[in-house]
């Protein structure tokens, strides 16, 4: 079974299974010996011998069979708008792979044996994002997926161009396949597009919910918060696993600070909610993220296809296609990482206030200088992006195929609108790294908890202190480098002990 954590872990095992794959397919010939047995004296078998959806009581001759699949790929290959990106659709072509290697699916070796030489050589086939409703599998991206075994569509070069199949084909002194019944079926079907999209996102997502914790810990330093809320006592009398975990992290990274106790005897009695609650929201969106992950690892290891071939010979058509589980839990996501977006924009905004000895938009002479004002109008209107982005695409259904099919997930919706959301908190965490890290600077010479100096001092090193005006794009984007990576909490993690 393929675990993950990281993309980078995912990648690894699939690797493993691929190879795996290539040294051995008894699972796919076996699985195909049992189709070709069980379809042999014209059994009628939905996809094999019969038509798709409401056409499923039409009948196929024999001689047509392997044209109707060719059939399938060209007219399911309906996919409109931006191409999925490269990332995600190589995961979606090694989740293919890895599914039809389960055995349940009949796939002819040579079609499967092509899908593995394709992954070998990195060929990325050019996918349109837009056209699955998410049931009978994604349909048309797996289309476009497949479209390079039969000489169509395009695959990525590696400067980005979108080079025809037939072209690539030529050049390596490769045949199109000719599919073989149930192939191209076996192709379609399947939930790869909308699981792709979910495992690279919860990836970086669980990358990131780290980073927030030490943002949130450097803005609640220099807002000079209170650390009474991080106590642990009150998280064991309501606790939730990511509410406990963030507690820990803020503590851990307050540690040994000196402006907490600067403050000590100040008399304020609570912090605002963006400061005092960061275990319960921050910790709900880690729980949300969890448990997403967990339904993507089931769903990477299952097959979707249909029909599905067992033994001794047995086929049945079911709805494992259908992507309501992975669409449910990639609609909790976007909620969690839009409100871990919307909870960094109030502690940005609280940054400019002018608390407490910190200058007014963070810069001690304003007037002239606009300050940090503008790069919180920009945090706002990508939290208000994602409120939008935040409703559900799951509750939605349109029947297809006249009627048949009559109803679906939208889990490709889900994706790709939590993908925008996932880049939409990025953007707002930089902006809180940038304001938090000024507004630190002004506690000098009191040192904050040492996780919170090590942070402070590791943006410092890439990105100066500001006394007027200039192009804020000069210091946003390697601020989001540092977001997108998981540098700045390994950093932190090797000296003070590894964050949660």
């Amino acid at each position: 079974m393929l675990d993950f954590v990281t993309v980078l872990n995912l990648e690894t095992d699939l690797q493993k299974s691929l190879d795996h794959l290539r040294e051995d397919p008894t699972r796919v010939r076996e699985s195909r010996d049992r189709l070709e047995a069980a379809v042999s004296d014209g059994t009628p078998t939905y996809g094999v011998n019969t038509g798709f959806g409401k056409l499923a009581s039409k009948k196929i001759k024999e001689r047509d069979q392997k044209r109707l699949q060719r059939n399938l790929l060209l007219s399911h290959a309906v996919g409109v708008g931006d191409p999925i990106p490269k990332p995600i659709t190589r995961l979606m072509l090694r989740l293919k792979i890895h599914a039809l290697g389960l055995g349940y699916s009949g796939v002819s070796e040579k079609t499967f044996e092509r899908l593995l030489e394709m992954d070998r050589r990195g060929w990325i086939p050019v996918v349109p994002a837009r056209g699955s409703v998410g049931a009978s599998g994604d349909l048309a991206p797996l289309a476009h997926l497949a479209l390079p075994l039969i000489g169509h569509g395009f695959i990525w070069s590696e400067d980005d161009r979108q080079i025809p199949a037939a072209e690539v084909l030529a050049e390596t002194g490769l045949e199109p396949i000719d599919l073989q019944p149930k192939d191209g079926l076996s192709l379609i079907n399947g939930t790869q597009m909308m699981t792709a999209y979910g495992a690279f996102i919860f990836a970086r997502s669980l990358q990131l919910i780290r980073t927030a914790d030490i943002l949130s810990a450097m803005s609640l330093e220099a807002l000079q918060g209170s650390l009474k809320p991080f106590d642990g006592r009150v998280h064991e009398i309501r606790p939730h696993p990511g509410q406990i975990k963030v507690a820990d992290n803020i503590r851990l990274l307050l540690a040994d600070s000196e402006i907490l106790e600067s403050h000590r005897d100040c008399g304020k009695i609570q912090d605002p909610y963006s400061l005092r609650c960061i275990p319960q929201v921050h910790g709900a969106s880690r729980d949300a993220l969890e448990h997403g992950r967990s339904v993507i690892e089931i769903e990477i290891n299952s097959v979707t296809d249909n029909p599905l071939v067992f033994e001794p010979g047995e086929i049945i058509s079911a709805g494992n296609f259908h992507g309501q589980p992975v669409a449910l839990v990639l609609d909790y996501a976007a909620i969690a990482l839009a409100e871990l977006a919307s909870i960094s924009e109030r502690r940005i905004y609280l940054l400019l206030e002018g608390h407490d000895g910190l200058p007014e938009l963070l810069m001690k002479e304003t007037g002239l200088n606009s300050g940090f004002m503008i790069p919180q109008y920009t945090a706002a209107a990508l939290v208000s992006e994602n409120k939008i982005l935040a409703h559900p695409a799951s509750v939605d259904s349109i029947p297809t195929s006249l009627g048949q099919e009559d109803h679906v997930s939208m889990g490709s919706i889900s994706a790709i609108k939590l993908l925008q959301v996932m880049k939409n908190l990025e953007h707002v965490l930089a902006i809180e790294m940038l304001t938090a890290a000024q507004a630190l600077d002004y506690r000098l010479p009191l040192k904050p908890g040492r996780g919170v100096e090590l942070a402070h001092v590791y943006i410092r090193e890439r990105i100066p202190h500001r006394e007027s005006d200039y192009l804020f794009q000069d210091d946003l984007k390697p601020c989001l480098e540092i977001v997108r990576s998981a540098a700045l909490h390994e950093e932190v993690s090797a000296a003070i002990g590894a964050l949660k």
